[in-house]
């Protein structure tokens, strides 16, 4: 004798059904069954939205600057920095059990660095927005690989405490490099900004490293390329921490 309710099982099973039993909307609750409650409907509005916040996958707080310090990484790190350092608001419960919104503490963004340098007026629109923003979120430099001339004075902005550097990373800082062509007047303009270029760069060094403005004008002033260890980017205030 055919089973046809195993025949039928099987192929419901092969098209991914499920086999369930509903009332319409016209049909009477089993004796059994116990009748719809609007509060049952609040608990499972309540329950949804606690497993939506469990969730939501934890917030990137790494950014970096690999390369170049140029207008396309600059403008990426500037949005990437402006929001990150807003608080986040987020629903909780209250005493009566009311979802209320309330702020959660910024936590710290983490910069990585591994740059040859760059643009002068690239590196301090980042530098400014990373003055700005400090003080509101803690910014957490690491540099590794090698953090030259425009790069390092990004590293030395993170947060006081919070500035690491690979055993290994090669730090170097020189006098700013120019050049033009023109008239005799054009060049004369030209090189008094860079003269204020370089002294602007080296008052915030020095401000972000406690190292004396003098002191890094000599280092330079070698107009050679100034190549710096882990330990001794430490020593001048460039750095905190050797991982």
């Amino acid at each position: 004798m055919i089973d046809f309710k195993n025949i039928i099982r099987y192929i419901n099973q092969d098209k991914g059904e499920h086999m369930s039993f509903k009332f319409n909307k016209f049909s009477k609750p089993a004796k059994n069954e116990p009748e719809h409650d609007e509060h049952d409907d609040e608990l499972e509005e309540d329950e949804k939205e606690e497993d939506a916040e469990l969730d939501v996958p934890p917030e990137l707080r790494t950014i970096g600057l690999f390369g170049a310090v140029d207008a396309d990484k600059v403008t990426d790190l500037i949005g990437a920095i402006i929001a990150l350092s807003e608080p986040k608001v987020k629903k909780v419960k209250d005493e009566e059990g009311n979802f209320v919104e309330q702020e959660e503490p910024v936590k710290p963004i983490k910069l990585m660095l591994n740059t040859p340098g760059g643009n002068a007026d690239e590196m301090f629109a980042l530098y400014d927005i990373m003055r700005m923003h400090r003080d509101k979120c803690e910014i957490h430099t690491f540099g590794v690989g090698k953090v030259m001339s425009a790069g390092v004075i990004l590293l030395a902005a993170g947060t006081k405490g919070q500035r690491k550097v690979g055993k290994h990373c090669r730090i170097m800082i020189h006098s700013v490099i120019g050049g033009s062509t023109g008239s005799f007047h054009n060049l004369e303009n030209e090189m008094e900004e860079i003269r204020y270029i370089q002294s602007t760069y080296l008052k915030a060094l020095s401000e972000e490293t406690g190292t004396s403005y003098n002191h890094l004008k000599k280092l330079i002033d070698r107009k050679v390329n100034v190549y710096l260890s882990a330990e001794e980017a430490v020593k001048l205030g460039i750095a905190d921490i050797i991982v």
